[in-house]
């Protein structure tokens, strides 16, 4: 018999007395396409979704599947008391979905601004290294008050590679807004942090966003999440979720994809009758858990988090723990909540509430504020482990500080293991020299924004090429391996197909986006092989493609894989790039310099057109004579490469370092290596 699935409305619920077996669910999540399917032995049952009904009508109260499983979760939970007028919630998302643009329009229309007053776009992200990139980096938080509930809101990352931010927040909130673009649908990092949500039991309430695309088709949107869900072994329970269309941009949402309202109060509406309130015991001893860190110069640390039991008040003596048998003593010096777009001053916070405290300036991520006598610390944070790492050294180029006000081996060990206070995802180890720094991180652009930062701050260093971090398990060598997402035009899909292969990339999947003619890949690759990858399929794809990627897991060494085909030119000498020398010198290659720049012996200027490194003289200047009978050759260059960070450390391989400083950055051959080429 046939099994026909239809999505009506902003959510469904499988009708009670014909509820199927979980084997009917894992086998709904093989298809992938089509409302309809044939029979099969497996499948005994039919499936009817029908739309969730307004409260107001219906007999008995809509209610949201986490909510009552976590009514039910244990008997701890039951004796705990739900606060009514606070709700917790992040926003969670894959990459470019809409997360921030989303916030923006829920503070507008929340009244969070004057109506006379300037705000600029993507307010959350506050931080110039992500206005200039256009990414979401570090979590914040703001909150908002719709009919008297305070709604705190988390703002998070979609980066795979800042996927500790988002671990770490999710202690803090009892519900997650799952954000999926309309035409894109579950991508890598949505199935990444869903199942983070699912593993903390957070209700969840789906927002199909941007729906105000031409080629928006939520109704495959729906199902592939739906799959997504069974997937990740959810249950029932929490397959039954909320879903909501919206247009972040637009500050429009509704029950359903072509009915959206005038505002985004359905959106407001399904967080306040979704996401359950916080469970505290409001007379037990003060529990509460440092889950982010910030800094001001004025008041020094400040440790975030929520309040789990008790009362805290400013100017309390309390505990800090690390674990029961490591604890100290400290007091709280202010107290903050966050109201709207601020931080407010209060006099104590009751259980259940997202605090800011000031005062204890030792305090580290995942440290216990608790009660000085009978205080208990709470579970550590765990965050996944790094998959990269990357050398950290002292610049030793002959221009070293020229540009730089941090150069020595202290300043450098000094910053690293401060940023280890902050971001729990990565780890800094001693390096074979005392000069040397082993930096591990989630992935290249994790480490590239640590590098960006310490380069604004006036640091000199130079970086070594990303390495995969390998495992030996009963003698056996693995590698980590990743989940790659590709979206391509169809006319350029022969040339990525054939870039992936060549680093040992396997593909499970094929299938169209939308009606733009693109097609998705989906492959799974050694991480070995994703190192220098995203240049090289721009270039193949003619800048159109986009590629996402997340970990899977470890598995057996791949075999070799060749990264880079061509050399490298390199300075032959000290000096000024002279045009005359850059003349003869690009017939070589692409260069990377241009007239009147200084460069070192060992630089590297340019890619070289063959396999093998080349040395050049980029300083030659023209042999003055007294012999005017010959008109005076006019040169012509191409343009140069001009080469970013990122594309740099993409770039140097195994010899070659990138050299970091506040105004330049330079690629040189690492003199440790012998030297190769000719």
């Amino acid at each position: 018999m046939d099994m026909a699935i239809g999505f009506h409305a902003s959510s469904f619920s499988v009708l009670t007395p014909r509820k199927p077996s979980f084997s009917s669910y894992t086998s709904l999540s093989k298809h992938r396409f089509g409302l309809s399917l044939s029979s099969s032995p497996v499948i005994t049952t039919s499936l009817k979704f029908r739309p969730k009904r307004n409260a107001t009508r219906c007999r008995r109260p809509v209610k949201c599947s986490v909510s009552q499983a976590a009514e039910t979760a244990t008997e701890k939970k039951n004796q705990l008391v739900m606060r009514r007028d606070i709700r917790n919630i992040a926003i969670i998302a894959h990459v470019d979905h809409g997360k921030t643009t989303l916030v923006d329009s829920m503070l507008k229309q929340a009244k969070v601004f004057r109506d006379n007053q300037f705000v600029q776009e993507r307010i959350m992200d506050s931080n110039d290294l992500e206005r200039e990139r256009g990414i979401t980096i570090l979590s914040k938080n703001t909150s908002i008050t719709f009919k008297d509930t305070k709604i705190n809101i988390i703002d998070t990352p979609g980066h795979s590679d800042f996927g500790g931010e988002v671990e770490r927040i999710l202690n803090m909130v009892e519900g997650v807004l799952l954000v999926v673009d309309s035409v894109e649908g579950p991508m890598p990092q949505t199935r990444f942090v869903l199942k983070k949500a699912l593993e903390f039991g957070l209700a969840v309430v789906v927002v199909v966003n941007k729906i105000d695309r031409p080629s928006a088709r939520p109704d495959y949107v729906i199902n592939s999440t739906f799959e997504l869900f069974i997937e990740l072994n959810a249950t029932d329970e929490q397959c039954d979720f909320q879903a909501i269309y919206s247009s972040g941009i637009q500050g429009k949402a509704g029950l359903s994809p072509d009915n959206l309202g005038d505002d985004l109060g359905p959106l407001f509406e399904a967080v306040i009758r979704c996401i359950p309130g916080p469970r505290i015991n409001k007379d037990g001893a003060l529990q509460m858990l440092a889950t982010n860190i910030e800094y001001e110069e004025h008041k020094g640390r400040i440790a975030i988090g929520r309040l789990h039991a008790g009362v805290l008040q400013k100017g309390m003596e309390v505990k800090v723990c690390t674990s029961e048998d490591s604890c100290r003593y400290a007091r709280i010096g202010e107290l903050f909540v966050y109201e709207k777009f601020f931080r407010v001053p209060v006099e104590s916070v009751e259980a259940g509430d997202i605090c800011a405290v000031c005062g204890i300036n030792d305090i580290q991520i995942g440290e216990t504020i608790a009660d000085k006598l009978s205080g208990k610390p709470l579970p550590t944070i765990k965050v996944e482990e790094p998959t990269v790492k990357m050398s950290f050294s002292i610049n030793t180029s002959p221009f070293v500080g020229r540009e730089g006000k941090y150069v020595t081996s202290r300043n450098l060990r000094d910053r690293l293991y401060r940023e280890l206070e902050r971001n729990l995802a990565m780890k800094v180890e001693d390096g074979e020299t005392a000069d040397t720094f082993v930096v591990s991180g989630r992935g290249t652009l994790h480490i590239t924004i640590l590098i960006e930062n310490m380069r604004r701050e006036g640091y000199e260093f130079m970086v070594g090429p990303p390495k995969v971090i390998n495992k030996r398990v009963d003698d056996k060598l693995l590698e980590p391996f990743e989940i790659a997402t590709v979206e391509v035009p169809e006319v350029h899909m022969g040339s990525v197909v054939e870039l992936l292969g060549k680093r040992r990339g396997q593909m499970f999947d094929m299938q169209g986006v939308g009606s733009e003619g693109t097609t998705m890949l989906k492959y799974k690759i050694p991480t070995r092989g994703l190192l220098g990858l995203r240049n090289a399929i721009l270039t193949a794809s003619r800048g159109t493609a986009i590629l996402n990627t997340l970990f899977d897991s470890y598995g057996p060494w791949a075999g070799d894989i060749s990264t880079r085909d061509q050399g490298s030119l390199v300075a032959f000498e000290d000096g000024t790039t002279t045009s005359y020398a850059l003349c003869s010198s690009q017939e070589r290659g692409q260069l990377f310099v241009s007239p009147g720049l200084e460069v070192y012996k060992g630089q590297i200027v340019g890619i070289h057109q063959r396999s093998g490194d080349l040395s050049l003289n980029v300083c030659k200047k023209k042999a003055a004579t007294n012999v005017r009978s010959n008109k005076e050759v006019s040169v012509v260059l191409d343009t140069s490469l001009d080469y970013s960070l990122d594309d740099c450390i993409e770039y140097i391989q195994e010899d070659e370092l990138v050299e970091v400083t506040p105004q330049s950055i330079r690629m040189c051959k690492n003199p440790k290596f012998t030297k190769k080429g000719r």
